[in-house]
């Protein structure tokens, strides 16, 4: 089945409401949360896989290879991923990410 950007959008921004909901139980210091986190980190970056170039052209300007290969980091070679990484893209990339989304979401609404 194919997805509307609209959808993709939304399936991304609903990973990381979950994903802010594991950070309110704890900080990544704890495994769980951090696979938590990680898990839906790579879930909403392939929600966007989903949509089509364009989407991921305006959300990325050009860097959609560095988030895809953070999904594929998490996905494919877990068991070495430093969780510094993931807590600096949390801190760092994560909010510009859902600001994007959220514009997205507000564009195709117009």
């Amino acid at each position: 089945m194919s997805r509307t950007d609209k959808e993709a959008t939304q399936d991304a921004l609903d990973h990381l409401a979950v994903l802010r909901a594991h950070l309110t139980r704890g900080d990544l210091g704890d495994q769980t949360i951090a696979d938590a986190v990680s898990l839906r980190l790579a879930a909403a970056i392939e929600a966007i896989a989903q949509g089509s170039d364009g989407l991921r052209e305006r959300l990325f300007a050009g860097e959609w290879h560095i988030a895809w290969a953070t999904r594929n980091r998490i996905a494919h070679s877990y068991i070495y991923i430093d969780h510094s990484i993931i807590a600096a893209t949390v801190a760092d990339d994560v909010p510009a990410f859902e600001a994007a989304l959220a514009a997205e979401i507000m564009r195709s609404e117009t």
